[in-house]
């Protein structure tokens, strides 16, 4: 993704003095930034990413896997293969920034005992396949694409790694605890954390604190526009490595026969929608109330006192918003 350098500072500008109108609006919601962020500029790292991966995003939330995952509609096959489809990233991932971790655009933002995943996400796999779970799975047709960019970036161009740790871990930290407790739910998992660990960040306190430092790091990174913007076209491959993953899953459910869901835990989207008003969806008001709309904010909280049954998918949703939007906000 190839974009012109004034544009995207352009772009970034009027995202960051949207915000900022948003914070001053009186009455009503309001969005609160710590002080920390009142320094950020259009043209550091963090700004160009959130502005530049918008469009991956907005694909990224309309993936008929995640929306079926987000709804409760899990089946445990699926979710075992997705576990070993992580595995298999963060594995590659960890690797290279281990090998890279004294290069200077890696060494600031390398944080093993926080952030790594490969060792929670080899415990899911004992936990779903048993002790001989390294000879049960493999590298899928569907991940491979993923995990060989990585490692090529590793050996090439280690800057680019930058782009595929953001991508990976700041979404994990955003909203990951509501989608553990989907998963939970609708998998009938223990609710001390076995087949889960991926999403207990036990190294981190404060989600929120964590990502200002890792978006603070990441702007104090020397580098000239030509390769942040290289980062921000990584991210957005990085995003399409995952879709890659999604659609993968996506066709082997097909084949596997759907399985009995909780009572009440999964909804379609017609049976919130109340009648056709797009006023009345649940979905577009917590997208609407997330833009800093006050009137959505309310209509929000209407509904989900209104209608008690939705409460779990619109969680989910919103840790679905939240992971993919909240590093813009917060």
């Amino acid at each position: 993704m190839k974009r012109d350098v004034k544009a995207v500072i352009s772009a970034a500008e009027r995202s960051s003095t949207k915000q900022k109108n948003m914070m001053s609006n009186k009455g009503g919601a309001r969005i609160v930034v710590d002080d920390d962020d009142e320094h950020v500029s259009p043209t550091d790292l963090s700004e160009l990413l959130a502005d530049g991966t918008k469009e991956s995003h907005d694909r990224a939330e309309n993936c008929s896997f995640v929306k079926d995952f987000l709804r409760g509609r899990i089946k445990r096959e699926l979710f075992k293969r997705g576990t070993a489809a992580l595995y298999f990233v963060y594995t590659a991932m960890e690797e290279e920034m281990e090998k890279n971790k004294d290069h200077p655009h890696v060494a600031p933002i390398y944080f093993p005992v926080e952030l790594h995943r490969s060792e929670a996400l080899a415990r899911d796999l004992e936990y779903f396949y048993g002790e001989d779970w390294e000879n049960q799975i493999s590298l899928s047709a569907g991940t491979k694409p993923y995990v060989d960019r990585i490692r090529e970036v590793g050996q090439k161009d280690p800057v680019l790694l930058v782009a595929h740790s953001y991508t990976r871990y700041m979404g994990d930290l955003s909203g990951g605890q509501i989608l553990k407790k989907v998963a939970q739910r609708a998998l009938k998992l223990p609710s001390t954390g076995e087949g889960v660990n991926f999403y207990q960040f036990e190294g981190i306190h404060s989600h929120r604190g964590f990502k200002q430092l890792y978006r603070s790091r990441m702007n104090e990174l020397d580098l000239d526009m030509e390769t942040k913007l290289r980062i921000v076209e990584e991210s957005n491959r990085a995003f399409g490595f995952n879709m890659m993953v999604f659609s993968e899953l996506e066709e082997i459910g097909k084949s596997i026969q759907e399985e009995v869901q909780e009572p009440g835990l999964g909804h379609s989207h017609a049976e919130v929608m109340q009648g056709g008003d797009i006023n009345k969806c649940p979905y577009y008001a917590a997208k609407m109330a997330a833009g800093g709309n006050p009137t959505y904010a309310l209509q929000l909280a209407t509904t989900l006192v209104r209608y008690p049954p939705c409460q779990v998918l619109l969680a989910a949703w919103v840790a679905l918003l939240a992971g993919f939007t909240a590093w813009y906000i917060f």
